[in-house]
């Protein structure tokens, strides 16, 4: 088994317990209190800086073969995943300038921005932001809320142009072959973190 299948093996329990945390349930419902979502856009905002980092940082050390792929994903994150965030945020009214991380934000990014330091654990680590907002997408979208906020929040991650970017994170995990307890320790930890970000502040 691929590292990269053993990962969704452990984390679908993981997805699971995200499922059910009542701020996606909420999204999903499509009736999340607006100020919950809100403090999340902005949250998110601010991982979304540091996660343009982390794939920075990654480029920084990656073999020919994924260089553009991370250099890529770098670019489509800050330019086209923070200009629709920043337009969604507008809708919510929310503070994206004013916005200070909170305890599950700033722990988050401390540990992608360290795991960072090594090349293949680094990949490891930031899967789960990949691959579970691709597989929650893609569940939530099979019964899409109404309200068409939430839709197109819904949308954005079940993409399938998403998933193929999830996709390829995998083959790169597989073909940097980190070592494989390390690995599922990381991806562990990230999908901890995963969790803990929907507590929003």
């Amino acid at each position: 088994m691929a590292i990269s299948e053993k990962l969704h093996a452990v984390g679908r329990p993981l997805l699971d317990a995200q499922l059910a945390h009542p701020t996606v349930a909420g999204i999903g419902r499509g009736d999340l209190p607006e100020p919950v979502f809100r403090s999340w856009l902005e949250q998110d905002y601010l991982f979304l800086l540091d996660y343009v980092r982390v794939f920075a940082r990654l480029a920084w050390q990656a073999p020919d073969g994924h260089l553009g792929d991370l250099v890529d994903l770098a670019h489509a994150t800050f330019h086209d995943e923070l200009s629709l965030h920043r337009s969604m945020s507008a809708e919510f009214g929310a503070d994206l300038e004013g916005a200070v991380k909170g305890p599950a934000c700033a722990a988050y990014t401390s540990f992608l921005l360290e795991s960072a330091a090594t090349y293949a654990e680094g990949l490891a680590a930031l899967y789960p932001c990949m691959w579970g907002y691709s597989t929650l997408g893609r569940i939530l979208a099979q019964d899409p809320p109404a309200e068409p906020r939430y839709r197109a929040w819904v949308d954005t991650y079940a993409d399938p142009g998403f998933a193929a970017l999830a996709a390829r994170i995998a083959e790169m995990i597989d073909e940097a072959d980190p070592d494989p307890e390390r690995a599922e320790r990381l991806f562990r930890e990230g999908m901890a973190h995963e969790l803990a970000f929907w507590d929003v502040p």
